[in-house]
């Protein structure tokens, strides 16, 4: 027990520090697991799908956001898991960098799913999606509890069918009954917003 202010905060550094050294730890043999597993490779072709995504953007990519593209399409290349957190401001670019994973999936023949953690946030990114692309001929579908019977089971249909290529929604994208042909990438908008259990089912 400290006698002193000083013993005080030394003890509470010292705490400090060994919570952070073992989330370090923690991490490290997390990386070290995942490394040992393997996925299949999702190549991302140049030109094609991606070209075509580019050239509709009303806006240059940064420098920034290509960078992290090409990190990302790498590890989607790679036979290892990836696991990786996009960090920025608000209004920085995140949903871009999403947006051009999820393409980089698509034209690898993979279907990509979208989670936020609230239906306003969900329906923003479907609506961008959307946008986005459609014009080139991939179809977003929007999935949340609040669906009409008839609007989810159609939903379902074309996700497990391969059809839907982009599925975007709150956590009821996971439920039992909703079964994708070929998921290859998820994609979970504020992830720290999940509870614990929703991140291992995901």
């Amino acid at each position: 027990e400290p006698t002193d202010l000083a013993q005080a905060e030394e003890g509470i550094r010292r705490l400090k520090f060994d919570e952070a050294f073992g989330i370090q730890l923690a991490m490290v043999r997390r990386r070290r697991e995942n490394a040992a597993l393997l996925a299949t490779p999702r190549p991302c072709r140049v030109g094609g799908l991606l070209d075509a995504f580019d050239a509709r953007l009303p806006f240059e990519l940064t420098r920034g956001q290509v960078s992290i593209g090409e990190t990302i399409f790498d590890e989607l290349a790679g036979s290892s898991p990836m696991h990786r957190l996009l960090q920025g401001d608000v209004g920085s670019g995140k949903t871009v960098v999403a947006a051009l994973s999820a393409v980089a999936c698509i034209e690898a023949g993979w279907q990509c799913a979208l989670m936020a953690p609230t239906e306003i946030l969900a329906e923003q990114h479907f609506l961008k999606f959307s946008q986005w692309f459609e014009p080139l001929g991939i179809k977003v579908d929007w999935f949340s509890g609040s669906l009409r019977k008839k609007a989810k089971d159609t939903a379902k249909a074309a996700l497990a069918a391969g059809e839907t290529r982009v599925a975007v929604g709150t956590h009821a994208l996971f439920q039992d009954d909703v079964q994708f042909a070929r998921l290859g990438l998820v994609i979970v908008d504020e992830q720290h917003r999940f509870g614990v259990a929703q991140r291992l089912e995901i």
